[in-house]
């Protein structure tokens, strides 16, 4: 227990193969998706884990058929509704991506919840709502230039630190664990700047069969990795 990752990001795949296999619509597949989101989470805490990122909506899954796309912020807006969301594990959830794409009304239940939980003292759980890796690099630097031009920094400032200190997750450590379900083995734009060292898990389950037991798989795993940093 010793050498948990502090922060796992996660990559939700597979709802939508999950609910084809068996008959259903996609919105199935997500809705189980995100009640399965609970239970890993809920059990990462348990298991001591300090940090969750998971990547709910992409920057890009707006090129989704309309109706799924929303299927999915009706989903999102009633999974931020539910005031009992990891009840009693006194969980913190924050959300991190561009929200000025969102609706009113989301972005009204994004601020009650992250609100509501912003005093409990266990995990933290992010939730990645239309980002993008690149997204959050640009954005970065965006706000660098700002301070640029009103002289906080000056170019020879210019460092990873700086670039850290802006992005959305900047009080917490880099990823050590990602992982990603449903057979696909890429990052597909999810913290890119936060996963240079990460380790990664991959494998066949699709996100709404992935049990408890896979996710102590994937720390026993990471565990047996060794991880030299760029070293010997």
């Amino acid at each position: 227990m010793n050498n948990l990752p502090r922060h796992v990001g996660i990559i939700m795949d597979g709802n939508g193969r999950w609910a084809k296999k068996r008959g259903l619509p996609r919105s199935a597949g997500h809705r189980a998706g995100a009640q399965n989101l609970k239970t890993i989470s809920e059990f990462a805490g348990e298991m001591g884990i300090k940090y969750i990122t998971a990547y709910a909506f992409s920057t890009e899954n707006w090129k989704r058929p309309k109706e799924e796309v929303d299927e999915l912020m009706n989903l999102l807006l009633s999974y931020l509704r539910d005031k009992k969301i990891l009840s009693g594990k006194k969980v913190t959830i924050k959300v991190i991506g561009d929200r000025s794409a969102l609706s009113d009304e989301i972005n009204k239940e994004i601020d009650v919840i992250e609100d509501y939980t912003k005093n409990n003292d266990g995990m933290v759980m992010y939730l990645a709502i239309n980002y993008g890796g690149r997204q959050e690099i640009v954005k970065s630097i965006k706000d660098m230039y700002d301070d640029i031009k009103e002289g906080k920094i000056e170019k020879a400032d210019i460092c990873e630190n700086l670039i850290s200190e802006r992005i959305y997750t900047p009080d917490v450590p880099d990823a050590d664990l990602i992982i990603r379900p449903s057979g696909e083995k890429r990052l597909s734009n999810f913290l890119m700047w936060q996963s240079a060292y990460s380790e990664f898990w991959f494998s066949d389950i699709n996100w709404p069969d992935f049990t408890t037991a896979d996710f102590t798989q994937a720390i026993l795993d990471y565990q047996g990795r060794n991880r030299r940093f760029g070293g010997v």
